[in-house]
């Protein structure tokens, strides 16, 4: 059994979510942060034993097994150039990338293993899989999903709701949305299915953001050392065989 801990780097370890990941990397023997890497010069070099780079020092960062990336559209394509010249694996929640971004990582995945999500709620990958073989054993059904989330988040229908959307599609469904911002909300998606007579509700309810978190460094784990693709998080949710 290998004990050595998986080398990680964190791009965007300055935001919420590389706070996270870091607070949470730093409880799990099995990991190791090599790098963060934030957008401006770190106040310090080392912070509780990592090492931290600027974005400017990308290049100068140590040996990594996997990127993790959370963070804006104009830092996505560096870490994701320096993935394929370390041929190192890829992790990303990073949101808002464009049509270019999409097809650069469509590219890479013939040469690294990556794995690009809205949503890496390991319950939510589930549940996708839950609503598209629902959606493909209940032809002509109305498929309808209702989304939840904070005053404060912006796009709607949320990117999980979308993707959501995209599985009852791969099913064969036509799925409508519905959206709602109300108080402090993380996250709540519902996927209903409706028939004559009966009604079928698939539900999942975040109540911590370090679901995400905690998905991404799953993700990780599970992608270090696979063939070359562009994963999904469902299908990193059981261990490879």
């Amino acid at each position: 059994m290998n004990n050595t801990p998986l080398r990680l780097l964190i791009h965007g370890a300055s935001g919420r979510m590389g706070q996270a990941l870091l607070r949470l990397a730093a409880e799990d023997s099995s990991l190791e942060v090599v790098a963060a890497v934030v957008r401006r010069s770190p106040p310090q070099r080392v912070i509780d034993g990592v090492p931290h780079f600027a974005a400017g020092e990308l290049g100068s960062v140590p040996v990594f097994d996997v990127a993790v990336d959370f963070s804006l559209p104009e830092g996505f394509d560096p870490v994701l150039a320096l993935c394929l010249q370390r041929r190192a694996g890829f992790v990303s929640g990073t949101t808002g990338i464009s049509a270019m971004q999409q097809a650069a990582l469509a590219d890479a995945a013939t040469r690294i293993p990556l794995v690009w999500a809205t949503n890496f709620s390991l319950g939510v990958a589930v549940l996708a899989d839950l609503v598209e073989r629902a959606a493909a054993s209940l032809p002509g059904w109305d498929c309808d999903i209702v989304e939840s989330h904070h005053v404060h988040k912006k796009d709607a229908p949320s990117g999980t709701a979308l993707t959501l959307g995209a599985a009852a599609q791969d099913g064969g469904a036509d799925p409508r949305y519905a959206s709602l911002r109300a108080g402090d909300i993380i996250g709540e998606h519902l996927v209903q299915f409706t028939g004559l007579g009966e009604r079928i509700e698939l539900v999942h309810r975040a109540t911590s953001r370090d679901i995400f978190a905690r998905g991404a460094l799953h993700a990780a784990r599970q992608l270090n050392g696979r063939t070359p693709a562009f994963y999904r998080v469902r299908d990193l949710v059981a261990p490879a065989d």
